[in-house]
């Protein structure tokens, strides 16, 4: 019985199904039907301008046309606009519109707001012009201003005569283009990109990277053809309405933009310079907060042309030594403090090249780790001779291991993949090997460069570079890209914790003491590289870099510079990489570290503890009104500002304080009013939590601000 019943109960669900796509059918049928009724009605019943559709199409050469969709915007990560589409207008003119009685009221008025407003004729002129259309039996629409106007001007217009909706009236026309306007420009242009003019489609940077989201979904629409082939909007009946474009969200900091293109654009001009980039990266996450690319364009002019960050190869010179020293301590796990190089006198010679340390005489014998500190192109070679003359495949395959033998499939199109060579290329030679080892025989992009050292400052993880974060429609975010991180770093602990030292050497005690600073380490390696022109490694011609990150003790930003060909009428030296490049790097450094407070370095153990017994701090004359008031002991005079305590019962003990004699003054116990008064005025950046006085600074008096000009105040 129960079989029984089961049977019957999937007949009846079947059935029930049956029953369901048949009247959904009928559904379908009868939308269809209703569909072409619709059609029909609009064509031949439906009615504009005293007509239906299909007279009027006939009568006036009607058709269906595109309407372009609105273009999405580009933003920053801080939700500053970077590109958006603003809207002008062509201002036109049906001259048969209007009735007679109505026309010949208004025409001069119209006339007369023509002279005075656009001036590109007389009142008389226009008129003129306008009644020869009129009586035309062929040629009914004008344009009166031979340019667009903005949209505050159209508003303006609207309230004109035959532009203001009056039911007698009429005939004028606004036919409406977007142009591509960037809040920031010149700044990223490059990164950021255009459009083409023609096809309104995105050619370069995100906007092309970007277009199929950007660029949403065209309508359909009836438009008028007239004279010289320009269309006119004639309604909205049965118009398939366009989709405006996505929302770009990128991870671009403009600020921090700001900063470096700052930094860059002295340089390049103090040194004459072809081109410059720099990149500033999120070591964790791989965001690109910073992406500058200049190029010299006359004698002291630099512009955005070129994205090299993305698509500048060159050999990289000495930053590549990082991926040589890994390479050697990977294979032999060797003690590089131990482990000891003769570089001689700093010069040896292979095929008919001859390969020099950057230090006259040479660096004599010296550690593994020093070969990276001082850059010692003779102690990196010898090295590779040393653990990879006869196994060139091994060390090969270590370069694979980093990821530095494909692009680092960055979002954006355009990037150049690596030129590195194995041993199936018709350029390999028995001397390869040691060109590689110091960056030589080689190309790689500016990006590709930082991606491997900011692997190295995330431990070892590489991440691959991002520079949009969501795509949103309207406030929906509809696609949320995360960071790509490998789940296996590029090399064993023990070969970051050794090589990240050997980076910090390099400013402490290397090729780039000189960008040392007081407040935060750097990490990082310099690159010199002779341009290659016309197959010929060229002396004098250089391209010099600094990659590296900061701070070095828990890496926020990893960062890049790259200056190409530095011209200078001093010593040879100061058109090396720690001479030119490196400077920009701490510059670059300084700035960002000065405004995250998040990164400084803390100094609470430094700050001077707040005396419970501090009751105010201020000016003097306030400090008095409030003394007077609660009868305690006046104020001295004879300095600006004070502090007062309670050393007895109903006694206040007050002394001056200095804000003239220090850098960072002494703070505690100040209302928020003067402690922003004062810091504003030395030219400092102010953050603040908490309410009531001050009890804690991020800077200890006395500090001195050269190394940054931002404060937090901590407030009780």
């Amino acid at each position: 019985m129960a079989v029984k019943h089961d049977i019957e109960s999937g007949h009846n669900n079947k059935k029930a199904l049956i029953n369901r796509a048949r009247t959904v059918g009928w559904l379908l049928f009868l939308l269809a039907i209703l569909v072409f009724i619709k059609l029909i009605r609009v064509q031949y019943y439906d009615k504009f301008k005293g007509k239906t559709w299909a007279e009027y199409a006939l009568q006036n050469d009607l058709k269906l046309d595109t309407i372009p969709a609105t273009r999405g915007n580009i933003y920053s990560s801080d939700n500053s606009l970077l590109a958006t589409s603003l809207p002008y207008y062509y201002v036109g003119f049906d001259t048969k519109v209007a009735d007679s009685v109505y026309f010949n009221n208004h025409i001069d008025q119209l006339c007369s707001l023509l002279a005075r407003s656009f001036g590109e004729n007389t009142a008389s002129g226009y008129k003129a012009r306008i009644m020869k259309y009129r009586k035309s039996k062929t040629k009914r629409y004008l344009r009166l201003k031979s340019r667009q106007i903005t949209h505050l001007d159209r508003e303006k217009i609207k309230l004109w005569p035959f532009f203001n909706k009056d039911r007698k009236g009429g005939g004028g026309k606004f036919e409406t283009i977007y142009r591509r306007y960037k809040p920031y420009s010149p700044m990223a242009d490059r990164t950021i990109g255009g459009i083409d003019p023609h096809t309104g489609r995105g050619y370069i940077g995100i906007e092309a990277s970007f277009d199929k989201e950007l660029e949403g979904k065209a309508g359909v629409g009836w438009v008028e053809v007239v004279e010289g082939g320009m269309k006119i909007p004639v309604g909205d009946a049965f118009n398939v309405q366009p989709e405006p474009g996505r929302d770009i969200y990128t991870t671009l900091d403009m600020n921090f933009q700001d900063m470096a293109e700052i930094a860059l654009r002295k340089k390049l001009t103090e040194m004459q310079a072809d081109f410059g980039s720099v990149i500033v990266m999120e070591v964790a996450t791989g965001e690109i907060k910073v992406m500058a690319n200049l190029t010299r364009r006359g004698d002291e002019r630099y512009e955005e042309v070129f994205n090299y960050a993305l698509a500048g190869s060159n050999d990289p010179g000495s930053t590549f030594k990082l991926a040589t020293m890994m390479a050697l301590l990977e294979e032999t796990k060797m003690n590089p403090d131990q482990v000891m190089v003769n570089t001689g006198s700093g010069a040896m010679r292979f095929r008919n090249h001859m390969i020099r340390d950057a230090h006259r005489g040479g660096f004599g014998n010296i550690t593994a780790s020093q070969v990276l500190e001082k850059s010692s192109n003779i102690g990196i070679v010898m090295l590779m001779q040393r653990y990879f003359a006869n196994k060139p495949d091994k060390y090969l395959q270590y370069l694979k291991q980093f990821h530095l033998t494909a692009p680092t499939g960055i979002q954006m199109k355009g990037e150049k993949p690596p030129l590195i060579r194995d041993r199936s290329s018709k350029h390999w030679s028995n001397y390869s090997l040691y060109f590689m080892a110091h960056g030589y025989e080689m190309q790689m992009t500016p990006l590709q460069t930082l991606t491997f050292y900011n692997a190295v400052a995330n431990d070892g993880y590489w991440v691959r570079p991002m520079i949009v974060r969501e795509i949103r429609n309207a406030e929906e975010v509809e696609d949320k890209r995360e960071p790509y991180v490998e789940e296996k770093p590029i090399c064993t602990p023990e070969t970051i914790r050794k090589v990240k030292k050997m980076l910090e050497g390099v400013v402490q005690n290397g090729l780039a003491k000189n960008i040392k600073s007081d407040l935060y380490q750097i990490a990082g390696k310099t690159g010199t590289a002779r341009k290659l022109i016309n197959g010929i490694y060229t002396e004098g011609k250089n391209y010099t870099s600094f990659a590296g990150y900061f701070p070095a003790d828990k890496p926020k930003y990893s960062c890049i510079v790259v200056i190409d060909n530095p011209k200078s009428a001093g010593a040879d030296y100061t058109r090396y990489a720690g001479s030119v490049a490196a400077p920009v790097f701490k510059e670059v450094a300084d700035r960002i570290y000065a405004q995250e407070v998040g990164i400084q370095r803390p100094v609470r153990d430094s700050v001077p503890e707040v005396s419970k017994d501090v009751m105010w701090a201020g000016r003097s004359a306030d400090l008095n009104v409030i003394s007077r008031e609660l009868k305690m002991s006046q104020v001295p005079d004879d300095a600006e500002y004070a502090a007062g305590s309670l050393y007895k019962k109903g006694k206040t003990k007050w002394k001056p304080r200095s804000i003239q004699d220090e850098d960072v003054p002494d703070l505690q116990g100040m209302a928020m009013r003067d402690a922003l008064y004062i810091l504003e005025n030395k030219g400092f950046r102010v953050t603040f939590k908490g309410a009531g006085k001050v009890v804690e600074q991020s800077l200890p008096p006395g500090t001195n601000k050269s190394g940054g000009k931002t404060i937090l105040l901590t407030l009780q």
